[in-house]
């Protein structure tokens, strides 16, 4: 038996032994050291599949997949320890095949006092805004990047946290090959000086931090770093309703088959550095907010293993500094961060009308200006052609080829004790051989959408509504690769608090392929019960990419059943 499994089954005994020791609801001698606690929650997705060739939906040779984890976290006092599992039996569409399997995929231990903070097993842990480390779980990705290994956390003065970190990083049902380290340190200024948090408003925080990782180098023609390290800092300023934090990461080189390129049909590796720098201030007053964000990323792929692809063993996050949308045509081709180059912003304004005014009706109205924008960084390259590496050049005054914006108005407006309603119109484009293939020779047109929502509930009586959704998304009708323009209907009833009913209906009305001007049909509905939530769904569901905070994954075509159950204690 291995150390790792031999730590991972430890761990898993000592946990089962510990709940077992009390009940759930535990005697109190001391109260805060003697309480037991038990929480978690569960999850299971399923989908039975029919194969549909007009709409690309593939045959499942299994007919039905699964996807499930469940959540156990106990506490006592100061002593934490959890655990996950997870089955995918077989894993559903539009996940990677290689999360086939179930086991314990993360355990933890915890014991947390005043002075020190130890927790051993799967870490998730964040530095700063996230541009040097930040580990997380989203299962709506089956994104987990989390640290198998041990994390200390210190507070040695007040307003001062330190903390350091080691270990590998969860990669399917294993760990990646490489050791990821790291060191961080905050300062929160008023806190160490009393007289300043007493007697000043402005809020300062500074931090720092290092991470590096290790990974051996068994390439026979390439002289590659083992050791390769990023380092930064930042500083967040807090007044009222003012905020703005800056953040800067700097990496070393780190030549890895995410920053190869391809010169005359060799690849190269990139020996350049890497840099990102993120900057976020907001303001808000009685019904006025402004929001500003930047963010400018340069070779700033860090991953534990060089040859990793895709969303694997990522070791930092580089937010998309674009708004996620969660209305369906909107959010037909969302932005996905470029981590070789780009830079971007977003500003956004929300104004309420207040109550009597001209605009503001009985009820008031809110408006949202929103505008964001990413282009390419533009880049003078220079080839090695006999160490075969690439070496180029940026500068910050030069920006490159458009490869996202969106511009949108949203309005929301209660016309009534009884409706309220939303209107949005949005402008879009989208450069889909970057964006989705990260090529600029993958052969699509650039895309340009113009986005019409309405949205209108009607609240009959307390806990009941009926909400009716129409949805515009206007393309390049002869653009036969982009599949031309699309409508969307919704009607959802909520006959009580706890039950749903949904039909959604998406037209595909601008194909170019007439054969292919198809409606995507889906019926679905729903009940809830306190934490408990179960919903089925039937029909068509269109390709498309779902993503979460600037990260994506492609959902393919499908028709079928589907049925989702969730529950937490």
């Amino acid at each position: 038996m291995t150390l790792s499994r031999f730590f991972k089954s430890s761990v898993t005994a000592a946990f089962l032994f510990l709940i077992s020791l009390k009940p759930f609801k535990g005697f109190t001698q001391n109260v805060s050291d003697e309480i037991n606690s038990i929480h978690g929650n569960f999850q299971i997705d399923a989908q039975y599949y029919n194969a549909d060739s007009l709409i690309g939906a593939p045959k499942v040779p299994e007919k039905m997949l699964s996807n499930a984890f469940g959540n156990i976290n106990y506490q006592k006092g100061k002593f934490s320890a959890g655990m996950r599992y997870e089955a995918y039996n077989n894993v559903m569409q539009g996940f990677d095949a290689r999360y086939k399997g179930q086991g314990i995929t993360n355990r933890y231990a915890r014991y947390q006092d005043k002075l020190l903070d130890i927790t051993i097993g799967n870490i998730y842990e964040q530095f700063g805004g996230g541009l040097i480390l930040r580990t997380y779980y989203e299962p709506g990705l089956l994104y987990d990047n989390s640290l198998d290994g041990i994390r200390v956390i210190s507070n040695p003065y007040k307003g001062i946290t330190l903390k350091g970190l080691v270990g590998k990083q969860r990669s399917f049902f294993t760990v990646g090959q490489g050791i990821v380290r790291g060191v961080d340190g905050e300062v929160n200024i008023n806190e160490i000086l009393d007289s300043l948090a007493k007697n000043i408003k402005t809020k300062v925080i500074v931090g720092g931090s290092f991470v590096s990782k290790f990974q051996i180098d068994e390439d026979p023609h390439f002289n590659l770093p083992q050791n390769v390290g990023a380092y930064g800092g930042r500083l967040n300023v807090i007044r009222d309703g003012f905020n703005f934090f800056g953040e800067y990461v700097y990496k070393e080189n780190d030549p890895s088959v995410a920053n190869a390129s391809s010169v005359e049909g060799k690849n190269y590796y990139s020996y350049r550095h890497g840099e990102a720098a993120f900057m976020s201030m907001s303001l808000a007053a009685k019904g006025i907010s402004f929001m500003i964000q930047g963010k400018r990323v340069d070779n700033m792929s860090f991953r534990s293993d060089r040859d990793a692809t895709l969303q694997n063993l990522l070791i930092n996050y580089l937010p998309a500094t674009t708004r996620q949308h969660t209305y369906l045509m909107p959010a037909y081709s969302p932005y996905a961060t470029q981590p070789k180059g780009e830079v971007g912003g977003m500003a956004e304004m929300q104004y309420k009308f207040a109550k009597g005014t001209l605009l503001g009706g009985k009820y008031g109205m809110d408006i949202t200006l929103n505008a964001s924008m990413a282009n390419g960084l533009k880049v003078i390259g220079v080839n090695d052609s006999s160490s075969y590496s690439t070496l180029y050049t940026t500068n910050y005054s030069d920006v490159g080829e458009q490869y996202y914006h969106d511009y949108f108005i949203e309005i929301n407006r209660k016309f009534s004790k009884k409706i309220k309603g939303t209107l949005m119109y949005a402008n879009q484009f989208y450069n889909k051989n970057i964006v989705q293939y990260g090529s600029p020779n993958a052969g699509y047109k650039n895309i340009v959408s113009n986005i019409i929502v309405v949205d209108l509930t009607y609240k009959y009586k307390p806990g009941s509504a009926i909400r009716f959704e129409t949805q515009w998304l206007g393309r390049d009708n002869k653009d036969t690769l982009n599949l031309g323009s699309w409508a969307s209907e919704l009607i959802e009833w909520t006959p009580t608090s706890n039950i749903f009913v949904a039909v959604l209906d998406q037209y595909n009305y601008g194909n170019p392929v007439e054969s292919l001007k198809l409606h995507y049909f889906l019926v679905s509905a729903g009940y809830t019960s306190g934490p408990h939530r179960i919903s089925f769904s039937y029909g068509k569901q269109r390709a498309g990419i779902f993503c979460v905070g600037g990260v994506c994954r492609n959902v393919p075509a499908s028709n079928g059943l589907a049925v989702s159950i969730t529950s937490s204690f």
